[in-house]
């Protein structure tokens, strides 16, 4: 493929929520630019940019892919993005490369769940956008429903360049507003279509429309408005080119209507995209620091080749075969294959290799990349997601944008020796790949904790764990690291003594145990006067209360939240030593803990929900029946935010329910928030099972 200037360039990600389309919409692009020979098909697992083993079997996308085709002497880079919640973080990163965002709507649905975050991100980022209603051919599609969704949901900008041409099964094609002609397709998926006058049955509409189209771009202008108003119209001399601007300033959303698995209307989506899509440089300079401190002055770069070069690593892909294939956008300056590029962000020098153009999982090689445009790389040895390469006499580094932080985790355990052996470098891979899964061991319950952004997004880690590299875990829930504390201030003595013929032990210490607020962690003040306990071993007394302290008394779990004062004690000029109080620390605690009246703690979850209107009163329910506090609600769109606080003892399956309660259009998020004191009637069933475990006996020892 030739190389492509800044101008010649539109980066699009293709957002929406699943199902609404999106691989089907780049599938039928591809196609009628040429690109694959054959229509391609998510039901028959032909699509370029669904071609993991799992997105095919679940039909479903789960990493952002890229392509890119030519069309009317414009490269399109197409980045296909997941729309499920468990995937549609990886969304986030796309939507920052790219300079459009492509909204992919269900003509049936409407506007969903996550097409609001979607939205969010390209709020987040500044991007123009565009709107494909899909799935026009589709029982119970409603344009004008849909249409009226759409703006609730985008506002008024959201402006239809066309109608549709029949309805439902009847689908057949478009009428451009613009050109004031109709597109009437065939049936076989060829994507061919004849060009006609507007139908007499759909005219007055489109009269309307049309009108409707010119006021708002009219309105985006100052000097257009007064034309208008002077002439009562726009000629498309004015009309073009200020529609264009408009998008571009997020004054106008062009609306288009298409049928992508009958290849209807992708001819008109494709040349809005390359008439009205701004290119890379349409939006202004790339805004970075001028180094790796957080305190770096902020400088801005020109996306431009005449500038030194600089690109952000937005995506990493773990491949079996082709090892780690680094994504990049190129924001300034121009980049050639087997040149050294300075990765900035970790201070080392890369030799890139061939460049790559990706389309799919197929890599295209190409000589040279200018300003604006994506590529890969392969085989880098230092370079990860968000690291920044730059001309080291002209610094610059790019911000990528945070992933989620994880909502749900499960604990893993390989099945064989053979399976723990291999795990640890399959899971630095799949890392790599994905930021917003965590491997972690609890330090508390020792358990390998694999969290990510839902049960699904988990599985689908599995089931590559077991199908790239061959390794194979089993799934449990988590458990929970309850603790422990006192509720009561005592004093407690700790004696050690031992003699065996020749030198002894003895240690002897005096101390005050009280709870410190939630949080408080663990205090050790030292009250002695005097020389009653030598300074050198006044250190082993915390030592030993915080080796004791590992577990707690109720139930086992580690004793947090107080605090300790040294304030008496006895030594033997010959038998006293480090060990001796360490072990005098010990009993002093196991002591206090009779008398100091501990219970047990649990962690309580920040939980947010997010899920339609509808089902506020059935959440909040759920909610209240899992021990939750709700915190308060409020409306984003048409959707509900439910915000609680839950113990997460409760939230280790609720995202089973949360789908069965929404059908699937809810979704949460949940962060550590504080620990809390357990109901007695329920640490009653938990200490019966830390005995069942033998974490504790019926009796102190």
């Amino acid at each position: 493929m030739k190389t492509y200037t800044t101008k010649d360039i539109r980066n699009v990600a293709v957002v929406g929520h699943g199902d609404a389309g999106k691989t089907s919409l780049v599938a039928a692009c591809l196609f009628d630019a040429g690109v694959t020979e054959r229509l391609g098909s998510v039901d028959q697992g032909t699509t370029v940019t669904d071609y993991d083993e799992d997105e095919i079997a679940r039909k479903v996308t789960i990493h952002t892919a890229l392509a890119h085709l030519a069309w009317k002497e414009t490269k399109l880079n197409l980045l296909d993005t997941p729309g499920y919640n468990a995937f549609i973080h990886d969304a986030k990163p796309a939507v920052q490369a790219a300079e459009l965002a492509l909204f992919v709507i269900d003509a049936v649905e409407g506007v969903q769940v996550q097409t609001e975050k979607a939205l969010a991100y390209a709020d987040e980022f500044g991007r123009p956008r565009m709107i494909v209603i899909n799935r026009m051919d589709h029982d119970r599609s409603d344009f004008q429903a849909t249409l009226n969704s759409i703006r609730d949901a985008f506002g008024r900008e959201a402006t239809p360049l066309q109608l549709p041409l029949g309805h439902q099964k009847e689908f057949t094609g478009v009428v451009d507003l613009i050109r004031q002609k109709a597109f009437v397709y065939r049936a076989d998926g060829s994507g061919r279509f004849d060009e006609t006058d507007i139908p007499d049955h759909v005219k007055a509409e489109a009269e309307s429309a049309r009108e409707a189209l010119i006021e708002m771009v009219a309105e985006s202008d100052d000097a257009l408005l007064e034309k208008f108003f002077a002439e009562g119209a726009l000629a498309d001399e004015d009309l073009i080119p200020g529609l264009r601007n408009a998008v571009i300033a997020r004054r106008l959303i062009p609306v288009l209507v298409t049928s992508a698995t009958l290849n209807i209307g992708i001819h008109p989506l494709l040349d809005a995209l390359v008439q009205f899509g701004p290119c890379p440089s349409d939006l202004g300079p790339a805004r970075g620091r001028a180094g790796i401190e957080p305190d770096a002055p902020e400088v801005e770069r020109p996306i431009a080749d005449d500038q030194p070069y600089s690109a952000l690593v937005f995506k990493t892909i773990a491949d079996p075969f082709a090892g780690r294939i680094t994504v990049f956008k190129l924001y300034s300056g121009t980049m050639k294959a087997d040149m050294t590029a300075y990765n900035i962000t970790r201070n080392v020098q890369e030799r890139m290799g061939p460049l790559y153009l990706l389309e799919g999982k197929q890599m295209e090689k190409v000589a040279e990349i200018h300003a604006g445009d994506i590529a890969a790389v392969t085989k880098l040895r230092e370079t990860r997601t968000g690291d920044t390469f730059a001309d080291k006499s002209h610094p610059v580094v790019y911000t990528l944008a945070p992933h989620p932080q994880p909502a749900i985790a499960f604990a893993i355990e390989p099945k064989t020796r053979a399976d723990e052996d291999k795990l640890s470098t399959a899971m630095s891979k799949l890392l790599e790949e994905d930021p917003a899964l965590r491997l972690e061991r609890d330090p508390q319950t020792k358990e390998f904790l694999l969290s990510g952004t839902g049960q699904l997004h988990i599985e689908v880690t599995v089931g590559r764990l077991k199908n790239r590299y061959g390794v194979e875990v089993t799934l449990k829930p988590p458990k929970v690291p309850y603790r422990e504390t006192i509720r009561k201030r005592v004093e407690a003595r700790g004696r050690h003594k031992k003699q065996t013929g020749g030198r002894g032990q003895f240690g002897d210490c005096t101390c005050v145990f009280e709870p410190l607020p939630r949080g408080g962690g663990f205090e050790f003040v030292d009250k002695i006067f005097g020389g009653v306990i030598p300074q050198q071993l006044r250190p082993a007394v915390e030592k030993g209360i915080l080796e004791a302290a590992e577990n707690g008394p109720v139930a086992g779990y580690p004793v947090v939240d107080f605090k300790v004062e040294l304030i008496d004690g006895q030594t033997h000029p010959v038998d006293s030593d480090e060990l001796s109080f360490k072990l005098a620390g010990r009993k002093a605690f196991r002591e206090a803990m009779k008398k100091a009246d501990p219970v047990l703690l649990e962690p309580i979850m920040n939980v947010e929900v997010v899920a339609p209107q509808e089902f506020a009163g059935d959440l909040i329910g759920d909610l209240n029946s899992r021990r939750g506090r709700i915190q308060g609600m409020e409306t984003r769109g048409t959707q509900q935010v439910i915000k609680a606080q839950v113990p997460l003892a409760e939230m280790l399956q609720y995202q089973s329910t949360l789908n069965s309660i929404t059908g699937g259009r809810g979704s949460y998020t949940m962060e550590f928030s504080h620990y809390d004191e357990v109901p007695t009637h329920i640490a009653q069933k938990i200490i019966e099972q830390a005995r069942a475990e033998g974490r504790i006996k019926g009796e102190e020892e």
